[in-house]
């Protein structure tokens, strides 16, 4: 029986080298990921100041325009 094991070619096994290891989740990425949320809420801020200015504009234009009355509603001149 031992003689059988004997009689097989040896195995040959090819070392190479390693690729280099894949990048987990970094301090980059999660920076990057939060600049990129930044930049979305500061255009989001931007949008509602412009949307915001817009309407104080147009309201006080609309309460100009309008004529004098005297009632006893109260108006905020926002």
């Amino acid at each position: 029986m031992l003689s059988f094991f004997q009689q097989q070619p040896p195995i040959v096994v090819e070392v190479i080298k390693q690729p280099e290891p894949a990048r987990d989740i970094s301090i980059d990425y999660i920076l990057t990921m939060f600049a990129t949320a930044g930049v979305v809420l500061l255009a989001a801020a931007i949008g509602g100041l412009i949307a915001g200015v817009i309407f104080i504009v147009l309201r006080r234009l609309r309460d100009a325009s309008a004529p004098a009355s005297d009632t006893t509603h109260v108006r905020l001149r926002i």
